[in-house]
Formats: structure tokens, C-alpha cells, sequence
């Protein structure tokens, strides 16, 4: 052991000279340490907390990056865009990309339920916007946050009415768990749907989990009258005593187009008197000048067909139609897809089928995870070079969740500020304070410096002494602030003790996260400097003479 050790460790053990003046103020500067230490352990967690999981549950409701119709400024009310693109899914093999997952919204208003404990309340109306999400979504953000019921399953054949949403909205419109849900979504003609509540999440982040809940796409795609979807139906009037066929069609721009079998022209219909079997099939697109579509970006076509079989009858009744002109129509399903029609001595039986509706190729974004935060500006500049290329520079963009949710980021960058602030105060009180005590130690130990001068020791060798005795009251005052600031940073992580306004915060309880190394580096950082920082003071020790100082009592 060096000699400047040893003697350091004997002072501080065996001190007896100036001990009333001294033990006083170096109690003091273990305890402003120790402060030191516990405010900023406690500072570090939980900014960190807070800005991991703000930002992990903006990316959680979203995703890192979007890829949407290129002049968009929102993914909430975006343009559809069609999901074949050569990116997807493609991207999943590149080891920047951990998801890709096609998406779509539909702005939609819930009714509240009625309680049977108190019908006489009035319903509420809320509005929401419904995410569509389909069978390869990521629901690893929202297992995380489920707290009653499970995942909604949109693997089925048929669009599943099964939803997930928020507890807060769950409470405000006296819903639970396996509850039917009647969902209004605006459009030309207001639509209600019926979902039945799979799931309820608490994520605490209030401001997204009073407007999210998921659905599964293809019913939004359908909503959003994405694509083209048509049907051919028999009209209930006749016109010169013959049928009339005619096209019903929603979804494209509304200018549409019909193929009947030569060509695409503009009649959406014609008459007909069946006399054999016959099948029509219809191919409907639309246009904006050109009917032959060239040149044009045309909506992907749907295709119906209406099958007619004829077949005798013993009671021979001339006409299509009754005596009040309107068309009799005999239904053999409930749904009305198949029917019969008396067509002069024949049974003329209609089975339609639908078009499937082009719909299901358009969604309204792409969003894609990336697998590490920390080059998310490299895997987005990636992300571009993959998806913007060839015609796709043109039509569409990608949008990093820095840039489309610039402020909650912005905000969270400001507490990094706030941080170095804290921190630096901090540590500035803390070396004030170990000054002092450093410079009463030095007084009140004056004769036993002019002792080791006498006896030959150097200057720096004294002031070593010192310093080390310096160090060991500030490692003691870090050991204390370690142990309480991670203490109550452990009991705060664990049990929520301390609770916050999510409408004011995004968050219910104040967020902790405990880093191993961040704490380390600051210890080190912390005791590095004041060690530093109290050569100053030391220096005073160069101007004590022997002479002075042994007589000095």
C-alpha cells in the first residue's frame, strides 16, 4: 500500500485534532454526495423511463416508418395505395427490417351500451378511429398492454367481427369484455356494423387509447370503397315488357366503365327476355377520359355474374309482371340471391354472385419496424432506396415517426436538456461542498503538514494524502446515494407508487428505467470530476511553511 493511502486511512480513523470543528462539515459533504448521487439516479431513470415509454408507445400504436401515397400528410386519411407492390414482402429478408404490415383507417363513431341496472341513462356517442390490421400484424406491443380477454383472430376466411379496444374506452361507454359493439361509420349513407370485444388493452398513453381500436382490414378496406366492388341485378320494372339488367357498383372514382362481354363501353345495363340458359358475366373499372382506360390510373376491375336457367311450367301465364307492372319475383334463399321469374310459359331461375370486390388489393399504408432505434435514420434512408424506385418515386413516400410525430419528439429531446442541467448542478453543489470540507480538513491538520514537510515529503505527496482522504468521503457519500436513489427507483418501478395525469403526461405512474452501465459511467464520471475539481483547493497546502505551521495550534 502507498504510503499517501496509509496515511489517509489512518487520519480518517484515528482523527482527534479538530475533530469538533471538522467531523460536522464532513458529515455534511458525505450527505451532499450523497444527495448528488440519489437526484441524479433518480433524474436518469426516469427521463430515460419516460422518454422509452412514450416513445415506445407511439411506435407501438404505429411503427417506426410508414410508407403512404406520396402527398399525404397523415396516414389517418390517406389515399389507398395497392398492397402488390415488389417491396412486399420482400423487405422482411433484409436484416434492418423486423415487420412489414399493411394497414388502413376508418374514422367510425361507437354507441355506448345501455345498462340494465339504469336504461333510463342517455346513451353516449364517441368517436374513434378504427385500425384495420390483417393476419401478419405485429401484436406484440398490444400483449403487452392486454389486460382482460385475448388477440382478436383475423385469420379466417370471411372478415372477422372481432375488435380490440381500450380500457378507457371500454369505461366510458360501459362496455366489457364478449360485449357487442354497434360501430357507425360515415359515408354517402351511414353504415352500422355489429363487432363483438375479443380484447381490452391499457396502454395508459390516454390521448391514443381513447380513439384506437383494431379491426380486421377487410372491413375497412370494403368502408373505404377501395378498389371496385359490383353486383348485376334484376330491376323490378319491366321496360318495352323485357327485363331489365343493370350493373350496381360502389367503390373506384365513379366514373365507371362496363365490359358485357364485348368491350368496355358506358351502358350500365340492358333489356333482355330470357328464351334459353344464359350466363352474363360483367367486368366494371372506371376511368377518367378515355373509356379504353390507356394511359390512365384505373382502379383494379371486379367481375359478377348472373346465371338464368330455364325450365316449363304446367300453368302457362303469359307476362313477366303482375297486374300493377311491378316484376314477381319468387326468392329461394333469405339473402335473395337466387330467385325465379315467370317468363311466359317458362320459370326463368336468376342465381347471382357477386363480384368479391377489388378492395382487398388496396390499403392505405405500409408500416415497417426497424430492428434498433438507435439507426433509425440509416435503416429509414434504406427503407427509401428499397421502396422509392421506378414509378414508386413518384407515388409514394416514406415517413419516419420522427417526422410524423415531430412534436412528442421534439418534446422528449428537450428532457435530455433538462438532464445535463440537473446533473451538472448537482455535481457542482456536491464538489462546493467537498471544497469546503477539504479546505477545513487542511486547517484543522496545518501542524501535521508542516511535520511532513519537515521531514522531507513533497507537496504533491501531501496533497495526495488529502485527496485521498477526499475520495473515500465522496465514494462513502455514493454508496449511500446509490443505494437509496436505486432503492426508491426499484420500489417506483415495481409498484407505481407515484402516479401521474395521462392526459397531461401520456402516461398513468411515473416511468422508470435502471441502466447497469449509465449508472456506472456516472459514478465514475461523478468521482472523476471531484477529485478533479478539489486539486484547486488543495493547492493550498504549497503555501504552508514548516516553520508556521508546527508552531501552529
Amino acid at each position: 500500500m502507498k504510503i499517501e493511502h496509509f496515511i489517509a486511512r489512518k487520519l480518517l480513523k484515528n482523527e482527534v485534532e479538530g475533530k469538533k470543528v471538522s467531523q460536522p462539515i464532513v458529515r455534511i459533504s458525505i450527505i451532499s454526495i450523497a444527495l448528488a448521487m440519489l437526484v441524479n439516479i433518480i433524474t436518469l431513470a426516469v427521463v430515460r423511463g419516460f422518454q422509452t415509454e412514450v416513445r415506445d408507445k407511439v411506435i407501438g400504436f404505429g411503427s417506426h416508418a410508414v410508407i403512404t401515397k406520396s402527398g399525404e400528410n397523415t396516414i389517418f386519411e390517406s389515399d389507398p395505395i395497392s398492397i402488390h407492390q415488389p417491396f412486399y414482402p420482400s423487405l422482411l429478408s433484409s436484416k434492418r427490417i423486423r415487420s412489414i404490415q399493411p394497414v388502413a383507417y376508418k374514422p367510425a363513431l361507437l354507441q355506448s351500451n345501455i345498462s340494465e341496472k339504469n336504461p333510463e341513462i342517455q346513451q353516449e356517442i364517441e368517436g374513434v378511429l378504427v385500425k384495420g390490421v390483417d393476419k401478419t400484424y405485429d401484436w406484440n406491443f398490444f400483449k403487452t398492454y392486454l389486460i382482460a380477454g385475448t388477440i382478436p383472430n383475423f385469420r379466417t376466411n370471411l372478415p372477422s367481427n372481432e375488435i380490440l379496444i381500450s380500457a378507457k374506452i371500454a369505461r366510458d361507454l360501459n362496455y366489457s369484455l364478449g360485449d357487442e359493439v354497434r360501430v357507425f361509420f360515415v359515408k354517402n349513407k351511414p353504415i352500422k356494423k355489429y363487432f363483438k370485444i375479443s380484447g381490452i388493452y391499457d396502454t395508459g398513453y390516454e390521448e391514443l387509447d381513447k380513439k384506437i381500436i383494431i379491426a380486421d382490414l377487410r372491413h375497412i378496406q370494403q368502408l373505404n370503397d377501395w378498389g371496385i366492388q359490383t353486383s348485376i341485378i334484376v330491376d323490378d320494372s319491366l321496360k318495352n315488357g323485357q327485363l331489365i339488367i343493370k350493373s350496381e357498383t360502389v367503390g373506384g372514382n365513379g366514373n365507371y366503365r362496363y365490359d358485357w362481354g364485348e368491350g368496355y363501353d358506358r351502358f350500365a345495363g340492358f333489356t333482355l327476355f330470357p328464351t334459353k340458359d344464359t350466363l352474363i358475366r360483367l367486368i366494371v373499372s372506371d376511368y377518367w377520359m378515355f373509356i379504353d382506360g390507356k394511359g390512365e390510373k384505373t382502379t383494379i376491375p371486379d367481375t359478377a355474374f348472373l346465371k338464368i336457367k330455364l325450365s316449363a311450367t304446367k300453368n302457362s301465364i303469359p307476362g313477366i309482371k303482375n297486374s300493377s307492372g311491378v316484376v314477381i319475383k319468387n326468392y329461394r334463399d333469405q339473402e335473395g340471391y337466387i330467385f325465379d321469374i315467370q317468363c311466359g310459359d317458362k320459370i326463368a331461375t336468376f342465381t347471382k354472385v357477386d363480384g368479391k370486390g377489388s378492395f382487398k388489393n388496396y390499403v392505405g399504408a405500409f408500416e415497417c419496424s426497424v430492428r434498433d432505434w438507435n439507426h433509425l435514420d440509416e435503416d429509414v434512408n434504406y427503407l427509401k432506396s428499397i421502396v422509392l424506385k421506378g414509378k414508386n418515386m413518384m407515388d409514394l413516400k416514406v415517413t419516419s415517426i420522427v417526422d410524423s410525430q415531430g412534436d412528442i419528439f421534439v418534446w422528449l429531446g428537450f428532457l435530455d436538456i433538462n438532464v445535463w442541467i440537473i446533473l451538472s448542478l448537482m455535481i457542482l453543489i456536491g464538489i462546493i461542498n467537498m471544497g469546503s470540507a477539504l479546505l477545513v480538513m487542511i486547517l484543522v491538520k496545518t501542524n501535521f503538514i508542516g511535520l511532513m514537510k519537515a521531514i522531507g515529503s513533497s507537496d504533491w505527496v501531501i496533497r495526495k494524502v488529502f485527496l485521498y482522504q477526499a475520495g473515500y468521503l465522496i465514494i462513502r457519500g455514493m454508496f449511500w446515494g446509490n443505494l437509496i436513489g436505486i432503492g426508491l427507483s426499484l420500489l417506483q418501478q415495481h409498484f407505481k407508487l407515484l402516479t401521474l395525469n395521462p392526459e397531461v403526461y401520456y402516461l398513468n405512474a411515473v416511468p422508470i428505467q435502471l441502466n447497469f452501465w449509465v449508472i456506472l459511467t456516472l459514478n465514475f464520471v461523478t468521482l472523476f470530476i471531484c477529485i478533479v475539481a478539489l486539486l484547486l483547493p488543495s493547492y493550498i497546502i504549497t503555501k504552508i511553511t514548516p516553520s508556521k505551521s508546527i508552531k501552529f495550534n
